[in-house]
């Protein structure tokens, strides 16, 4: 395959290494006629010579060899290499710890890596470097409603006037409105472990007794949607080890399971819309106060649920997978 710049194809150099080889042309003047240097023709018509001498076809043989070596006798041996993976995916180690453990330079300890297909360790998630060769196990419930994901995230207040993105953080405004004398909100969040569709609140705290009258309007809001939840999944936190909120579940008839201690990534799909509701609206632009962004969130919660494509939905958004919501009969 020749490169964007290259002056001869395949065909130009067949052409090439015919008018030296059979029409008898100099090679400097073949050279000039084709734009390329005298080198480059007298490798091309060599390399017709050959061809004909082994019996092979002209018009296939003139292409580029690979420069890599048949054999490589300074080459990281394999025992190493399989030490290196090894640190690599069970200690979560960089060329810069491995190399010295190994008695290898660092360059050749991320050559290494980047052969055996390793990410670079920013490109992992930190709670995941132990992982990084395992398979991630992932699964899906088959029916909406058949589970749902719960949790809460903490945001800052702005200030009125807007806070240090508007102002810069160095600024009177920025010093004067930090979240210690400002406080903060709780997003409390429902996700459909199947639809990937999701109800969000702002409240004051996340108490046990604010989170069970959260789950009451989450679980009406749902059923509203033609969602009929049986289990909810949640860590375990102190709100959700409540009895107001075994209480609340009892109420709706769900069967409450809960995570194992410090493996958040069980409820990761609620934690990925935390994320993505940071970074699409809650930081994705400079609010003149809290109320603002407030204001902005039914929007958004209707772009995400109706509106935007989702990437573990085929690019659908959630609503195509609850027939039950307007505009979604079949």
């Amino acid at each position: 395959m020749s490169h964007a710049n290259a002056a001869l194809t395949p065909m130009g150099r067949l052409k090439l290494a015919r008018l030296i080889v059979d029409d008898r042309w100099p090679i400097r003047r073949a050279a000039e006629r084709f734009q390329v240097s005298w080198l480059t023709a007298a490798r091309w018509a060599d390399r017709l010579l050959e061809l004909r001498a082994a019996g092979g076809r002209e018009d296939a043989g003139l292409l580029e060899r690979s420069s890599r070596p048949h054999h490589s006798p300074t080459r990281t041996r394999r025992a190493v290499v399989k030490k290196l993976v090894h640190l690599r995916t069970t200690r979560g180690w960089g060329p810069a710890r491995i190399g010295p453990k190994l008695g290898l330079p660092v360059c050749t300890a991320a050559a290494v890596n980047r052969r055996e297909g390793l990410p670079r360790l920013c490109d992992v998630d930190l709670a995941d470097r132990q992982r990084i060769r395992r398979e991630v196990r992932r699964y899906e419930h088959p029916a909406a409603g058949d589970l749902v994901h719960i949790d809460v995230k903490k945001l800052g207040v702005i200030p009125d006037g807007g806070g240090w993105r508007i102002h810069g953080r160095g600024s009177d405004q920025a010093k004067a409105a930090r979240p210690r004398s400002l406080g903060h909100g709780y997003l409390h969040t429902v996700l459909d472990d199947h639809s990937r569709l999701a109800y969000t609140e702002i409240l004051t705290d996340e108490k046990g007794t604010t989170t069970a009258a959260f789950w009451a309007r989450a679980n009406a809001w749902f059923a509203g949607c033609g969602v009929t939840i049986a289990r909810c999944l949640s860590d375990n936190g102190s709100n959700y080890c409540s009895r107001d909120f075994a209480a609340a579940l009892a109420t709706t008839g769900t069967v409450h399971k809960r995570s194992r201690p410090y493996r958040p990534q069980t409820n990761g799909k609620v934690q990925r819309i935390h994320r993505t509701l940071a970074l699409e609206w809650a930081y994705a632009r400079p609010y003149a106060s809290e109320d603002a962004r407030r204001r902005a969130l039914p929007k958004f919660l209707h772009l995400y649920n109706h509106h935007r494509h989702h990437t573990a939905l085929g690019a659908l958004p959630p609503a195509s997978r609850v027939t039950n919501l307007t505009g979604q009969y079949n």
